[in-house]
């Protein structure tokens, strides 16, 4: 008896190994293999505050020069402003995050749109950043591609992105991401369940 039931386990391992492989073989002869992987892929969430170096202090750079004490017009005001956009856009990237599987909720400030749907876009941690000036710091903009349009979302739409997190510096006319991402899955934001 216990050879009997042995062998049916064998051909329940068998017939799923067979349904995986007829699954992954029709996903790639129809473009849906990347699609297929991210649903099953694990990914780890990941809070904007991650992506920030623990030891980055870019106010203490201006500190030292009470600009609580300067004048809008003050030509030394026009320089710390210069500066600070400095800091901002060459902010430090968590280099230990490069190349890791992430999930992570933020807004759509998007780059590239047709009809056919979004293709690249920033994502960034709060509504209106990149809208209005200045943009977020470099550690917290994500210079997002998609190989294939997404449909149903547009600028400041609140996301879900799940795709490979690279310590990748983009300039784009809305600001200077300091990570890039490949999309791999996109998908309306809802709170995570408690």
């Amino acid at each position: 008896m216990p050879t009997l039931r042995l062998k049916k386990l064998h051909y329940v391992a068998l017939a799923i190994c067979v349904a995986l492989a007829a699954a992954l073989a029709w996903a790639a002869a129809t473009g849906a293999a990347g699609e297929l992987l991210a649903r099953t892929a694990t990914y780890k969430e990941v809070t904007w505050l991650q992506l920030v170096p623990a030891d980055w202090k870019p106010q203490e750079r201006l500190d030292a020069r009470k600009a609580a004490l300067l004048q809008d017009g003050d030509a030394l005001a026009k320089e710390m402003m210069r500066e600070l956009r400095e800091i901002l856009d060459t902010a430090p990237t968590v280099a230990a995050l490069d190349g890791d599987a992430v999930r992570m909720p933020g807004y759509v400030v998007a780059l590239e749109q047709g009809k056919q749907g979004l293709t690249e876009f920033l994502l960034v941690p709060y509504y209106g950043a990149c809208i209005h000036t200045p943009p977020p710091p470099a550690n917290q903009i994500v210079h997002v591609v998609s190989r294939k349009p997404v449909k149903g979302f547009q600028t400041m739409s609140a996301v879900w992105v799940q795709g490979k997190l690279r310590t990748t510096r983009h300039t784009t006319s809305m600001g200077v991401s300091g990570y890039s991402m490949e999309l791999a899955r996109m998908e309306p934001y809802r709170p995570p369940a408690q």
